[in-house]
């Protein structure tokens, strides 16, 4: 697994600070609507502008879709756009032909179970995914999101320890509910919504481009030292939450999930791990974590469990936590849908099937030698970063053109959309970019060769002072 090349976003920080994608709030966004949108699309964003409450990162929206079909999206106007960002929900592509047929076929068998009665499909889903975990992961929750199976680890560890402090990294993201905030550090989610959870205290990730540790690029580990001071200086710390790996992306060295899954044993705080958009695959494990050689006492899973279908999470938790079972720790009306169980049973079906935890270990790599390659070529490109399909490229900016790194990941963004492939951009100036697992490589081939079309586009725009 590679070590990705960490940098500090060129140019200035822009007014909303986003690590989880564009805003709908940049000049471009408005560009690409007036010079991208038809007449008949931009009726149908305006009755959608008019109805749902409006958010950053969301509404208003940019266009409009008509159909997701394996690796491509098609809008209204009957584009196709490679999609690689997809929300992480899309490791075995959109509508992948077995998990449709699995949900028709449980529509037509049994379309729900009543709490406090089970079903077959739930118990051979839960059975086929604790199959794919290490021990002592042998224990699981289902609920209707990832966010909310956060919010169940987080019970669990209140619970077991007796304690409701915890530790988590700023700028992550864990999902958009109260609780998850609490624990994520990115600004966009947090701000002016008020008093959070007590006891969410915060510490840097490792995250060379913005260490207050002053690693000047090559961790020393003292990030991870910090954490397992933090638990030794409290002393009645829950549990540590956080990303295994970063979508940003940011990898972080190998000995950091070790040093502090040893600080967690130490202080009896428990070791919780978002897997959420990272899990089932997309690195090149099954779970990002055995690239660490360690072991979390829980792992919360989402977004592509349900196939990219239907929403799903799960908690999967060590056997030693199987001592609740006076207290209700998700208790929700979908927990054991068996709709959606038979989504997520044949999503994991189809990744052991069609073998595609290798397949994003071994494209990944194809992939990034092509990106990193880019800078070779490119001024705008800073080099690739990531691991198995979870990849970056970085961008500089032009200070003397008074183009910043984060205006250039932007226009990259919206010149791809013109050219037909779909990301999101992270930190302000990383294009970030996740496909499905199933890509083709003629697809990856034709996905790096449009990034690289747009980087010349701006590199050939003339600068404020040209004639």
């Amino acid at each position: 697994m590679k070590s990705p090349q960490e940098s500090q976003p060129g140019g200035t920080k822009p007014a909303v600070w986003s690590t989880e994608g564009d805003i709908n709030l940049a000049p471009e966004r408005q560009d690409w609507v007036n010079s991208q949108i038809s007449v008949d699309t931009a009726r149908l964003l305006e009755r959608d502008a008019a109805v749902f409450l409006h958010q950053s990162l969301s509404t208003p929206c940019m266009n409009v879709l008509e159909q997701a079909h394996g690796t491509t999206l098609t809008d209204a106007q009957q584009r196709e756009y490679l999609d690689f960002h997809g929300n992480n929900v899309h490791h075995v592509g959109f509508g992948h032909p077995h998990v449709v047929q699995a949900i028709k076929t449980q529509l037509d068998e049994l379309s729900f179970c009543t709490r406090r009665y089970t079903n077959e499909v739930a118990v051979r889903f839960a059975e086929k995914l604790i199959s794919f975990a290490p021990a002592p992961l042998k224990r699981v929750l289902f609920a209707p999101s990832g966010a909310a199976s956060i919010g169940m680890a987080l019970k669990v560890a209140r619970l077991v320890t007796g304690r409701y402090k915890t530790i988590s990294m700023w700028d992550a993201f864990h999902g958009a509910t109260l609780d998850a905030i609490s624990v994520g550090g990115e600004e966009q989610f947090r701000k002016g919504v008020g008093p959070l959870l007590p006891g969410a205290q915060h510490v840097p990730p490792c995250e060379p481009s913005a260490c207050p540790f002053k690693c000047a690029g090559a961790c020393n580990l003292s990030c991870a030292d910090y954490v397992g001071y933090l638990l030794e200086r409290e002393g009645d710390v829950a549990a540590v939450v956080c990303e295994t790996v970063r979508c940003s992306p940011s990898v972080p060295p190998l000995d950091y999930w070790k040093k502090i899954r040893a600080a967690c044993d130490r202080h009896g705080a428990l070791l919780i791990m978002d897997e959420i958009p990272i899990g089932l695959g997309r690195t090149g494990r099954f779970f990002a974590f055995e690239h660490f050689g360690i072991v979390p006492d829980i792992v919360v899973l989402g977004k592509a469990l349900g196939g990219g279908i239907m929403p799903l999470g799960a908690m999967i938790a060590s056997e030693k936590l199987n001592c609740l079972a006076e207290s209700s720790i998700g208790h929700f009306t979908h927990e054991k849908n068996p709709v959606s169980c038979a989504a997520g049973l044949a999503t994991l079906e189809v990744i052991e099937s069609e073998g595609l935890v290798e397949r994003a270990r071994s494209m990944g790599e194809y992939a990034w030698g092509k990106l990193d390659a880019l800078r070779e070529k490119h001024p705008l490109a800073k080099g690739a970063r990531g691991v198995g399909l979870l990849l970056g490229l970085e961008l500089n900016g032009f200070p003397e053109r008074g183009l910043s790194a984060t205006t250039a990941a932007s226009q990259a963004m919206y010149e791809c959309l013109k050219r037909g492939l779909n990301f999101k951009v992270s930190r302000g100036n990383i294009l970030t970019l996740t496909p499905p697992l199933t890509i083709s490589q003629s697809e990856m081939d034709r996905a790096i060769d449009i990034v690289e079309q747009s980087l010349m586009a701006i590199e050939s725009q003339p600068g404020p002072t040209s004639p």
